[in-house]
């Protein structure tokens, strides 16, 4: 079958980590002028990211919420939910002549995941994370192929610039503190604590504070008369991230192999509330194969962080992050999926 003749459905998101696979693999399709649609959530951050991208030719947008949390009645009624939706899904699949449904996870992805299934339509499934999320898990039965980085060795998709911009780390001359566009208290309030040794020893400070606390943050350095490079968001991070030699950030996947990508070293404080809480995992990953460091944050120490960022061996951190993934992961899973559909 020819790539014009191909129809296919993007689906997931909720959070920026799933959202940014999806755009990575939407652009790949989109590349080959494959057909795309997309379906995600009204209640999710999908609508801000793809309501308005024109590589889909359709975008719907469904009443679609979370089932993890709920309890007794209020899970069954959220499933009879995501039941009605599915059927929903289903319908818009088989009026668009979906070929295959690419799923990132998340609540998002639950009706047109379960569509496909309905619909005995091809659905292909990337799971970020080193903890499979219950949906993942749910459907992984019913897929054609899922995709995993930690499990499987599968690429895990990050966008070039993060590779083209990669560099060995040999000196500490500069430091980021990654806290996501939400931010992270934990990382900000460390950050303070390490200023001062910082500040001694004329290590730069790049600090992504997240919105709500980015006046404190600000305000702090600027009491402090220290020269730091302070945001709370920036879409091009990348240009960030490549000036620095050492990164303190959470370890939601997408961060991570983004960060592991540009072979910056880093110590990961894992977000002690993601599901099953895979961020630790997802960190613990980089750690056993001596390419990062992971510290639980309710077990912070500031001198032995400190002891983490003047006495790691960045050389050698830095090249062994260059052996976790490789480039033109997108191209390599859009081949896969490819595949299926060669006569």
């Amino acid at each position: 079958m020819k790539n014009e003749e191909l129809n296919i459905a993007i689906t997931g998101g909720g959070t920026g980590g799933h959202l940014k696979i999806a755009k990575v693999i939407k652009d790949e399709f989109a590349k080959r002028n494959i057909n795309l649609i997309y379906i995600g959530s009204t209640g999710g951050a999908d609508f801000e990211w793809f309501s308005k991208d024109n590589a889909f030719n359709y975008r719907y947008f469904l009443p679609s919420s979370g089932v993890v949390n709920k309890k007794g009645l209020g899970k069954i009624f959220s499933l009879f939910h995501i039941f009605k939706l599915s059927l929903k899904a289903k319908k818009i699949l088989k009026k668009h002549n979906i070929n295959a449904v690419f799923s990132v996870g998340g609540y998002s992805a639950a009706p047109a995941s379960f569509g496909a299934v309905l619909n005995f339509t091809p659905l292909f499934i990337h799971e970020q994370n080193a903890h499979i999320g219950t949906l993942n898990k749910a459907l992984k039965p019913f897929s054609k192929r899922f995709f995993n980085t930690f499990l499987y060795n599968d690429p895990y998709p990050v966008e070039n610039v993060f590779f083209d911009s990669a560099r060995i780390r040999k000196e500490l001359k500069t430091i980021i503190f990654l806290g996501g566009s939400q931010g992270a208290l934990a990382i900000n309030d460390l950050a303070i604590k390490l200023v001062p040794k910082l500040k001694e020893k004329n290590i730069n400070i790049i600090h992504q504070t997240g919105k709500k606390d980015f006046e404190r943050i600000k305000n702090f350095y600027k009491e402090n008369n220290i020269n730091a490079d302070v945001f709370d968001f920036d879409p091009d991070l990348v240009q960030k991230i490549s000036k620095a030699d050492f990164a303190i950030s959470r370890a939601g996947a997408s961060t991570l192999f983004e960060l592991a990508a540009n072979q910056i070293p880093a110590l990961f404080i894992p977000y002690p509330y993601a599901a099953g809480d895979h961020q630790y995992y997802n960190a613990k990953f980089l750690e056993d194969k001596n390419a990062g460091f992971v510290i639980r944050q309710d077990e912070i120490d500031v001198k032995k962080i400190e002891n983490f960022i003047f006495n790691a061996d960045l050389e050698k951190i830095s090249r062994n992050l260059a052996k976790i993934n490789q480039k033109e992961g997108a191209k390599l899973i859009v081949d896969e999926i490819l595949k299926s559909f060669v006569n």
